[in-house]
């Protein structure tokens, strides 16, 4: 069943910073939806549960209102799908951010999940860049392979143009290590995307454009 979309931005408000990107392979189809002044409501139908409920955390720590909706070969398995709701969601985020003019630019964040601890930092820097240092304990979490958590991540920032550290520091359920990179991440997210009233406006970078 669809999802409901976002109401579209009026264009006489130009504070309005929400996209809608769909992108359609031989592999994939999948429309993301988002709100990055939103309050944090999150509509997933992926086919991948724990993805689901990874992208959750994103919109609730986030503040961001986000839908997707995906359908993907998972006959075969779930990379094509992960990897590429990761590079669409990247997609609608730097539609939704334009810019970047007024953005604080950089945030970080640390999230504990009983014995697990992440960092995350981001710099919406206009150069895609990863740095994902996790050591899951177990290749697998239910019926989801680890290993997608890093192609989601690289699949997103090569497309938001976003610079990303991703570090778990401490951790030995896998379930705790992913649900505090992906809290961490909403949360640095959000404080990077949130505009800054002491910019004015003014680009985040002594170059003029990012």
């Amino acid at each position: 069943m669809p999802l409901c979309p976002i109401a579209p931005a009026d264009p006489r408000q130009n504070t309005m910073r929400q996209a809608e990107v769909t992108r359609n392979t031989l592999e994939t189809q999948i429309t993301v939806r988002l709100d990055l002044d939103g309050t944090g409501q999150g509509r997933f139908a992926t086919g991948v549960p724990f993805l689901d409920h990874m992208l959750d955390q994103i919109a609730r720590h986030g503040l961001i209102d986000l839908e997707v909706e995906a359908r993907g070969d998972l006959h075969i398995d779930a990379h094509h799908t992960v990897e590429d709701i990761g590079i669409t969601l990247g997609q609608a985020l730097a539609k939704a951010w334009g810019d970047k003019k007024g953005l604080t630019r950089y945030g970080h964040a640390y999230v504990p999940l009983d014995e697990a601890l992440s960092r995350v930092v981001i710099d919406l820097s206009g150069r895609p860049g990863l740095e994902f240092q996790v050591q899951f304990t177990r290749a697998w979490i239910g019926q989801f392979d680890v290993d997608l958590v890093n192609e989601f991540f690289q699949g997103l920032v090569n497309h938001a143009g976003m610079t990303l550290h991703i570090d778990n520091l401490r951790g030995s359920n896998a379930h705790h290590q992913a649900e505090t990179v992906f809290k961490a991440f909403g949360r640095a997210l959000r404080q990077a995307a949130t505009p800054d009233p002491r910019m004015a406006g003014a680009m985040p970078s002594t170059k003029g454009s990012l």
